[in-house]
């Protein structure tokens, strides 16, 4: 018998302020359901030394933006965590990357019809192994100009769009 895959709504997250201080939890069915409950996630651009930017597939069962290209690592901060080990976390759980040296590049307050998050945004460049999990639909990195030409088609995360031109040069 094969089980769905799905994401836990029991999940607890923190809720914080605009600046990122914790002002209590909330259930990640409660903060995904349109309350626009503030909480933080973290996210990692892997470049590898040519300059390629990874991109994870988002597979079809996710509750946000499912079979769209997003940002190679993207994760909720669990309570009773700090941001880097939050992005040290996903970054392995997600694809197998330990031995990297994070960036900040900005963070920000991220909102859609059913969430707000406040989002840490850190870049790296890697040329180690990337094993993608399978909580993923695979990925692979992707040519700067090949990101270019598909920006506004549907096929990245409107958070992806919004982030590429904080992380790579001359995009936005």
């Amino acid at each position: 018998m094969t089980t769905m895959n799905q994401d836990n709504a029991q999940e607890l997250f923190p809720l914080v302020d605009e600046q990122g201080n914790i002002t209590g939890s909330a259930t990640r069915g409660e903060c995904h359901n349109g309350s626009k409950l503030l909480h933080p996630v973290v996210h990692l651009h892997v470049f590898n030394s040519q300059g390629d930017l990874y991109l994870q597939k988002r597979p079809t069962w996710k509750d946000i933006q499912p079979g769209k290209w997003d940002t190679a690592v993207g994760g909720h901060v669990d309570l009773g965590e700090s941001v880097e080990q939050a992005l040290r976390r996903e970054a392995r759980e997600e694809l197998g990357i330990t031995d990297f040296i994070p960036q900040p590049v900005a963070h920000y307050v991220f909102e859609s019809a059913r969430e707000r998050e406040l989002v840490f945004t850190f870049k790296t460049t890697y040329d180690g192994p990337v094993i993608p999990s399978d909580e993923l639909d695979g990925g692979r990195f992707w040519p700067v100009e090949e990101i270019r030409a598909n920006m506004g088609k549907n096929i990245f995360t409107p958070n992806f769009e919004g982030e590429a031109a904080k992380v790579i040069p001359g995009i936005g």
